[in-house]
């Protein structure tokens, strides 16, 4: 059996080693032969490979299974686009904090870490899961209150206000609970921790504030009666197979005086 071996100076992460072992094993095996190629370069090429192939249909389960629980739950298909459009601008914030804090080393000093230059793979990964969960539960939190407004008045604008005003102590609340709690990771002494810590700690603090308490209610008040619709055959769906926290809605009050009674003698 005979071996070649190939080697090459420089960084063994950088793109152009990474691109060196694509074209190695594109080289066709000899005859009777093999061709294998091992070491750093070779394994996180694979990582990022199959990461590549499965994080599309990671996002593509996550989101169909967040439309689909939230339409159960407030019966709209407007809302559940709302939802996850407003989760990708605190992971955006979130994953943008990443990249200028632990890859690109600024703060490194203030939070006491050696900057690599590089993000690991499965951290970015790590830190999608746990936020977009986290921001999902501020949703819920806010919009179930808007829903039972809205009700109870069929009223938009009334419901958004009322909404936020009744869910606006629960989110802070909890908000500033996982900040203290996740503010400690921070301060670890291991660089992972400390990533997820930091990353956390961004996007619940844009979540709870510049999302929920801003932007959700300006969303919410210029679609106005458009964030309740969903096609008939949804609407019948829902009715019949919705989640609601207790039952069924009183039906609204008639805005409309009522007639006035003239006395007989």
């Amino acid at each position: 059996m005979a071996w070649r071996l190939v080697g090459r100076q420089g960084d063994p992460i950088s793109a152009q080693t990474r691109d060196l072992v694509s074209r190695i094993r594109a080289v066709p095996a000899p005859p009777d032969g093999q061709v294998l190629v091992g070491g750093l370069t070779a394994r996180l090429a694979d990582q990022l490979d199959s990461v590549g192939k499965l994080l599309p249909w990671m996002a593509l389960i996550i989101v169909g299974a967040t439309f689909v629980l939230l339409f159960l739950a407030f019966g709209s298909v407007v809302l559940p686009i709302k939802a996850i459009v407003m989760n990708v601008l605190s992971l955006g914030a979130s994953f943008g904090a990443l990249v200028l804090i632990f890859q690109d080393g600024h703060l490194s000093g203030l939070l006491d870490f050696t900057s690599t230059g590089t993000l690991e793979a499965t951290q970015p990964i790590l830190v999608l899961a746990v936020v977009f969960g986290l921001s999902m539960d501020y949703e819920v939190f806010l919009m179930s209150r808007i829903r039972e407004e809205y009700d109870r008045t069929g009223d938009n604008t009334t419901a958004v206000a009322l909404g936020l005003q009744r869910s606006g102590r629960i989110i802070t609340s909890a908000a500033l609970l996982i900040l203290v709690v996740i503010g400690l990771f921070s301060i670890s002494g291991i660089t992972f921790i400390k990533l997820i810590g930091v990353a956390m700690l961004i996007a619940v603090l844009v979540d709870a504030t510049i999302v929920r308490a801003l932007l959700v209610p300006a969303t919410m008040r210029l679609l106005g009666r458009a964030n309740w619709w969903a096609p008939a055959p949804l609407r019948r769906f829902y009715a019949r197979h919705g989640l609601r926290e207790g039952a069924d809605p009183p039906p609204r009050a008639d805005p409309r005086p009522a007639p006035a009674r003239v006395a007989t003698g």
